[in-house]
């Protein structure tokens, strides 16, 4: 099975049509002015969706078979408190044209009424959903009648979906919201598809020779070893007890990354770097979180306003450190050379932090990979986002060439560049 930026383009686009129908059968039914967003398309490994479900947190979702064009499962799920918030939004706010029954007799109880609504609700964002989906591809999906799940792991959702994903495996995961009167909440869409249904989807899509799945999953792989080497190279250099977990590989549209930035004063490092692949890598910190790292980093007391010399030291060696330990780690699994720049320090606002690399790259493609990361030092969470953002082209014919076997057994030692502080 093969997939290329096409064919996982296309896939963005069916997401983002399919909202659009979603928010639009919304506003149709309630008589509420609804939107629905796409934010990431996700690959997430089996033993991910688990342990996402495993916060004990309750979550309620509605799950639909597909057969046709896709075949397979969807589902749409929201944490309980979210589904209760939009299900209570919507009927607090739909007048009496709406076409289901508003009288909530209690609006503290999650009762067989708004139970009612939130199926039709989840029905309509999964019908609507699939329907844009069969809109791109020209094709028909059917959708089986909607059943309402609800629990506080992933095994009353998936547990009995063949088409689930094991441990290792990859899924297609969509992250999206939902906006109305005031309100947002999140929401995750989980696409289960059977594999040869994807595989013939897949084949269909492809504009290019493609990268075998089996690549795919080893980049995702490669970056977790990456971030092995991170955390190794980070507590031999710095003295700190510091480990870095990435979370998820998304693929998202480059115009959509600036929309997706928090709108608040960030900190971080750009690299620009060059071999197979070549592309761009960001570190992203929000102020709290690159106070946090100044502070792990630096055994004194730093007297400065904002970020000094001091503070502006720390963290681009902190960002040396990381993209060393990605790029160098990649580059021996890939048997390549990959050399990146000396760090640029970033201290700006919400999109305007990414905007220049976004432009460079909108002149060669349209979408990009990106990691979310956690850090973990000293015992101090601080949240960083990475931008891995390969060259299209460079990407496809690195992985074609990447040999899986390699992940596991090639060294990942980085080579440290010194850090220019001017």
């Amino acid at each position: 099975m093969k997939l290329d930026v096409n064919a996982l383009g296309t896939f963005y686009e069916m997401a983002r049509e399919g909202a659009g129908l979603a928010a639009g059968r919304l506003t149709h039914m309630m008589g509420v002015e609804t939107q629905v967003g796409v934010t990431k398309l996700n690959f997430m490994r089996g033993r991910e969706i688990q342990r996402d479900f495993e916060n004990s947190t309750e979550k309620v979702g509605v799950r639909v078979k597909l057969t046709g064009a896709i075949e397979g499962y969807s589902v749409v799920v929201f944490e309980r408190e979210n589904a209760f918030q939009i299900v209570e939004t919507l009927l607090a706010e739909a007048g009496p044209d709406a076409d289901i029954d508003t009288d909530v007799s209690d609006p503290d109880e999650f009762d067989a009424m708004t139970e009612s609504a939130a199926t039709e609700v989840g029905h309509i964002m999964n019908s609507g959903f699939i329907d844009g989906w069969a809109d791109v591809l020209e094709a028909v999906i059917d959708v089986s009648t909607p059943e309402l799940v609800e629990g506080q792991s992933a095994d009353p959702f998936f547990g009995e979906i063949d088409e689930a994903p094991a441990d290792d495996d990859l899924a297609l995961l969509f992250q999206s919201r939902i906006e109305t009167v005031g309100t947002e909440v999140g929401f995750s869409h989980y696409l289960f598809p059977k594999r040869e249904s994807m595989a013939k989807l897949l084949e269909r899509l492809r504009a290019s020779e493609g990268i075998a799945y089996d690549k795919l999953d080893g980049f995702d792989r490669m970056a977790e070893r990456g971030a092995e080497e991170v955390a190794e190279t980070a507590t031999t250099l710095t003295g700190i007890d510091t480990s870095v977990e990435i979370r998820r590989l998304n693929f998202v549209s480059l115009e959509a990354i600036p929309e997706q930035v928090a709108n608040e004063k960030l900190v971080g490092v750009a690299f620009e770097f060059d071999g197979m692949p070549s592309g761009y890598l960001l570190f992203l910190f929000d102020e709290e979180s690159a106070h946090e790292v100044v502070d792990a980093m630096v055994p004194m007391e730093v007297e400065e306003d904002g970020f000094g010399e001091m503070g502006t030291s720390a963290i681009k060696e902190l960002g040396n450190i990381m993209a060393s330990g990605f790029l160098d780690g990649w580059a021996n699994v890939l048997d390549t050379t990959i050399d990146h720049s000396t760090p640029e320090f970033i201290h700006d606002i919400g999109a305007a932090a990414v905007d220049p690399v976004i432009i460079q790259l909108g002149e060669n493609q349209d979408f990009a990979f990106v990691f979310d990361t956690v850090v973990v030092a000293d015992g101090r969470e601080f949240d960083c986002e990475v931008y891995t953002i390969p060259d299209e082209s460079d990407l496809e014919r690195a992985l074609n060439n990447l040999d899986v076997d390699r992940i596991e057994e090639a060294p990942t030692t980085a080579e440290f560049q010194e850090v220019d502080n001017a």
